[in-house]
């Protein structure tokens, strides 16, 4: 996969910038800005270049035969919400919470707006995550502009989430997405 990461950032004209944290093992990695589909190619193969074993989630029930393969090679992982004590299933947050707390070495990688359409606020459950699992945030960027993927600031969550947020909004405003009009309004 490194490999053909080289060859994609190399025809591209893509360049890296790794900051990746030193002796971070565990985060909650947000990708910024997420305009488009072509997000993930670019994403994905920074990530393998970088050495940084990003994961992503899906439903498990996605999780079968050749799509299932591919997307485990990609680094997806099926999250099973299965009924935990009370009869009610787990939320996508709780199973992520618990993953990363039953993990050494887990980043996984989310999309805080949740959405390619432009909006002008971000879904919080990469922050309830973080919070929650007792691991920093990340940010992952990708600027068509400057052609570069790289890793922005790293925050610890401290429960002031609007303000931290706010902080994370500020950083991914100063990325152009491929779609520049789809970004964060």
């Amino acid at each position: 996969m490194k490999l053909i990461s080289r060859f994609i950032f190399w025809i591209s004209g893509w360049s890296l910038n790794n900051n990746w944290p030193k002796g971070v093992k565990k985060a909650v990695l947000i990708a910024v800005p997420h305009t488009s589909n072509w997000d993930l190619l670019y994403a994905r193969a920074a990530f393998f270049l970088m050495d940084i074993p990003v994961k992503f989630t899906i439903k498990q029930e996605v999780m079968v035969g050749p799509l299932g393969w591919l997307i485990k090679g990609l680094g997806g992982i099926g999250i099973d919400r299965k009924r935990i004590p009370g009869g009610r299933k787990q939320t996508y947050t709780e199973a992520m919470i618990n993953m990363l707390k039953e993990s050494d070495d887990l980043v996984v990688m989310v999309t805080p707006e949740g959405t390619r359409s432009a909006v002008t606020k971000w879904k919080s459950g990469f922050y309830h995550i973080a919070l929650g699992a007792e691991v920093p945030i990340v940010v992952g960027y990708l600027d068509y502009k400057k052609k570069e993927a790289g890793i922005g600031p790293c925050i610890y969550p401290n429960g002031n989430m609007d303000e931290q947020i706010e902080e994370l909004k500020a950083f991914a405003k100063t990325v152009t997405g491929k779609y520049p009009e789809k970004g964060i309004v």
